[in-house]
């Protein structure tokens, strides 16, 4: 009786299915056309709205590369690889969340860069909004703070790397083109997050050691050491005001332009 019944719900539903495939067919073709989107763009002689026009496409490619930007030729790399190497070192997981890294870090990239913004923003983009100055020469404004910032951070060897794999030799660092100098500060900003990150693991590591040992010496070898030690550490790092510490170490680490 089950697999009648089974067999009388598959059979309907077979049936409602090629229905609504006929009922379907029968329409009209007209009736399943799409409407049409026309997309035309009109000639204009106003200078105006030229640039107006050109000043937005360049907004949103701005807006666009801001992220890119941030990350290239700002002290966020540095930083937020730092704040990941210490949550790893102490084993606490996804606490802080990522959120809350990125925004820490994003936070103290802005107190770092602030003056350097303050300086793009009244030297170039406000003129530049102000139709004071050209896109070029806007741009030029805006990345000479950068590239300072960036020489003043960068380390020689990593300079000397991408000069060397460039090809070409320069006599001032006015004449280092970009594509040159960013990856090198990219480099050097990795090397240092890392080398800070190594720093942080430390103490933990002896911590974690000595907990290790302490349990194989009672017999308790079952027990993670892990578990054990993460609230030592965790003890550990608020007794020795670890936040301020740390924070305080990561930004002293960058050099005054």
């Amino acid at each position: 009786m089950m697999k009648l019944r089974h067999s009388v719900k598959i059979a309907l539903s077979l049936a409602v299915g090629l229905a609504v495939v006929f009922a379907l067919g029968a329409l009209p073709v007209s009736a399943a056309v799409l409407p049409g989107v026309d997309v035309s763009i009109s000639a204009t002689d106003d200078p105006q709205a030229v640039s107006a026009t050109l000043q937005l496409v360049f907004l949103l490619a701005v807006i666009s590369l801001a992220p890119s930007l941030l990350v290239m030729m700002t002290s966020f790399t540095r930083i937020i690889i730092s704040l990941h190497f210490l949550r790893s070192a102490l084993g606490t997981q996804q606490m802080p969340p990522n959120q809350v890294l990125v925004g820490l870090a994003l936070f103290i990239t802005m107190f770092l860069m602030g003056p350097i913004l303050t300086d793009i923003n009244e030297n170039a983009l406000q003129p530049y909004a102000n139709g004071q100055l050209a896109q070029e020469a806007a741009i030029e404004r805006a990345m000479s703070p950068l590239r300072e910032y960036m020489f003043s951070q960068v380390e020689d060897k990593d300079m000397a790397l991408f000069l060397q794999l460039n090809g070409e030799t320069y006599a001032s660092n006015e004449e280092i083109p970009n594509r040159v100098l960013i990856p090198a500060y990219m480099l050097t900003e990795l090397t240092l997050g890392f080398k800070i990150g190594f720093l942080l693991y430390l103490p933990f590591v002896v911590i974690d050691m000595v907990v290790a040992s302490v349990l194989m010496a009672m017999g308790m070898m079952m027990l993670p050491p892990a578990m054990i030690s993460l609230p030592f550490k965790i003890l550990l790092f608020v007794l020795a005001d670890g936040w301020s510490l740390v924070i305080s170490s990561i930004i002293q680490t960058f050099r005054s332009p």
